[in-house]
């Protein structure tokens, strides 16, 4: 319901044009090869794939495509990963719609378009202290997954898997890996 309202509001502009709906992250690049279109809205948490991933992906499969990232999930872990995955702007759901249109324009002319409260929070944040494999292996966690469920899944050793566990664990200042991982997914870096 919101994607279509979202749809039909941006829709009467008259500079613009809604050419695809998606509904599932994991459709959003072969949609945008089909269609070309010049901006991309993608929210963070979707079905099927993460609309963090798919950006990534765009930018290196339609160049062309600009990104604007509108969620709900104003973190800065995911402004930062946004921006590294090639997103042109970041913003949050809660602004009006004469401001989305207008940050739609601005990206579309090449400028970055980023929520001022959450540029200020992420600059005083600082970047993930997790590594790539520390993140993974929170990831793999997430359904409550065995240490020998993760290694197995990462292809890793279980004393390995308990090691960025472990760490991971440090990182965020929290008592077990559910704590850490949630902790971590607050703060956007997962």
């Amino acid at each position: 319901m919101m994607r279509g309202a979202l749809a039909l509001l941006l829709g009467l502009e008259a500079d613009m044009e809604v050419v695809a709906q998606v509904s599932a992250g994991d459709t959003i690049v072969d949609t945008a090869l089909t269609c070309r279109p010049d901006v991309a809205l993608l929210d963070i948490e979707l079905p099927g794939r993460s609309g963090l991933d798919a950006a990534a992906e765009l930018r290196d499969q339609v160049p062309d495509c600009r990104v604007l990232i509108l969620t709900t999930f104003g973190r800065p872990g995911y402004l930062r990963r946004a921006m590294e995955a090639g997103a042109a702007g970041f913003l949050v759901k809660d602004g009006p719609v004469e401001e989305l249109a207008e940050s739609i324009r601005k990206v579309l002319r090449g400028e970055t378009v980023v929520d001022p409260a959450l540029a200020a929070a992420a600059l005083s944040a600082g970047p993930s202290p997790l590594t790539a494999r520390e993140a993974d292996a929170l990831r793999a966690s997430a359904d409550g997954a065995t240490v020998s469920d993760i290694a197995g899944k990462l292809h890793l050793s279980e004393s390995t898997v308990r090691n960025y566990l472990s760490s991971a664990i440090g990182k965020t200042g929290t008592r077990n890996r559910m704590e850490a991982m949630r902790s971590a997914r607050q703060q956007g870096w997962l």
